[in-house]
């Protein structure tokens, strides 16, 4: 059974699961503030669940290929949309500031942040 590592917990899934869905299965969200509202509930077309993930993952499928060579993505490989990436194996899980996750050249969130708008600055 693979285990997901995210903001410091770590979740069991069966091997095959959609990253998406074994996050929002135990109370986690790959998606910034905002956008844990506004997103396209999984189906690979807004960008906002892409995280950086480390381990053994599918390969990226067209679709997200697609969605993450446009901006404010730049398509150099770094990120995986968690709605189109399937879990094959124990991975780690990091999601960067702004509301798409796509400043990573910041330290990756931790869950205690507060809530960001589209700039990745802190809201009031």
């Amino acid at each position: 059974m693979p285990t997901v590592s995210f903001r410091g917990r770590e979740i069991g899934c069966e091997r095959g699961d959609r990253l998406r869905t074994v996050l929002r299965e135990a109370g986690l969200s790959p998606h910034s503030d905002g956008a844990d509202r506004l997103n396209c509930r999984g189906f690979g077309s807004c960008g906002t669940c892409a995280v950086a993930v480390s381990g053994a993952v599918s390969e990226p499928t067209r679709r997200e290929r697609l969605r993450l060579s446009v901006p404010p993505h730049d398509g150099d490989g770094e990120l995986r949309l968690a709605c189109q990436t399937r879990v094959l194996g124990d991975v780690t899980v990091q999601k960067f500031p702004g509301f798409w996750g796509q400043h990573t050249d910041e330290p990756p969130l931790s869950g205690d942040e507060p809530p960001q708008g589209d700039d990745g600055a802190a809201e009031p």
